[in-house]
């Protein structure tokens, strides 16, 4: 039976690593860290995303900064409240909450963030550092991943890894990343022939395609390192992830809860990004 691994546990000690980071540097070089989140209209999900960015602020001591801007507003309008805020010495951190109502154009609006500045790690700049494995800032929930994955001791060198699923936000990087830890990195997607095979290679199985059970216990290996960064919701209303937590948590070895499991490290890392882009904007 697969041990937990306790996403809020391993969040809650990054956290305080953060706070007590930012309070020395408050003390010893009066440095403040903010971030700015911009929300454009009045979508539910991504209200509560923007409410526990702030809580998280408050929890380690940064300043946050909130823009709410209404569902009209024009492209023109967001580049020009970014201008703004890159030029703005309090802000050490810009994030655009996705997704954006229609009439703006998500690829203008991230392109427009400075890449000191783009703690979300969406920028192009910043896309090809982590390629290139000399990156400032990695994208929040690869990087959960990342410690989630190094709190159970395992180590990647040498390892089979799968990653099913080849977004921008969570597979690609989270393959570079692997990568980078000498790991041997195999990307599945929903092209993949003989997908069942490949998973059953993984000593480490990451998961990110956005559908419920997808992954079962039969494509599992005995001892795998399961990590699921789905989120569903079934029809009687309960969270689910990519994985069938069942089956699954019979043949692994360590395995991530949904909820609870990488959702917490999410904004943690983030947290994480503002507190690097602080110090390189500040010399430190």
């Amino acid at each position: 039976m697969a041990k937990i691994i306790d996403g809020k546990k391993v969040s809650a000690g990054v956290r305080a690593d953060i706070a007590a980071e930012t309070a020395k540097l408050r003390e010893e070089r009066g440095l403040k860290v903010g971030l700015a989140v911009v929300i454009v209209g009045n979508n539910p999900a991504s209200r509560v995303y923007v409410n526990n960015k702030k809580k998280a602020c408050e929890e380690v001591g940064f300043q946050s900064f909130e823009y709410a801007m209404d569902e009209n507003t024009t492209e023109e309008q967001l580049l020009d409240l970014i201008t703004v805020l890159n030029h703005d010495d309090r802000v050490n951190g810009i994030l655009v909450q996705l997704p954006l109502p229609k009439q703006i154009n998500e690829k203008a609006i991230i392109n427009a963030i400075v890449p000191e500045k783009d703690v979300d790690a969406f920028h192009p700049v910043n896309v090809g550092k982590i390629m290139i494995g000399d990156y400032s800032f990695l994208p929040c929930t690869p990087a959960g991943v990342m410690e989630l994955i190094a709190s159970t001791g395992t180590d990647i060198t040498g390892k089979n890894c799968v990653v099913v699923g080849r977004s921008n936000i969570v597979g690609k990087p989270m393959a570079m990343l692997l990568l980078h830890q000498n790991g041997t990195v195999t990307i599945c997607h929903s092209k993949t022939k003989n997908l069942r095979e490949i998973c059953l290679g993984a000593d480490i199985l990451v998961v990110a395609v956005g559908k419920a059970d997808f992954v079962t216990g039969d494509m599992i290996k005995e001892g795998a390192v399961v990590i699921d960064v789905g989120m569903n919701r079934r029809e009687n209303g309960k969270l689910c992830g990519d994985v069938e937590f069942e089956s699954a948590e019979k043949k692994a070895s360590y395995i991530t809860p949904v909820p609870g499991g990488v959702g917490p490290m999410t904004i943690t890392m983030l947290m994480k990004n503002t507190l690097t882009a602080a110090k390189q904007q500040a010399g430190i």
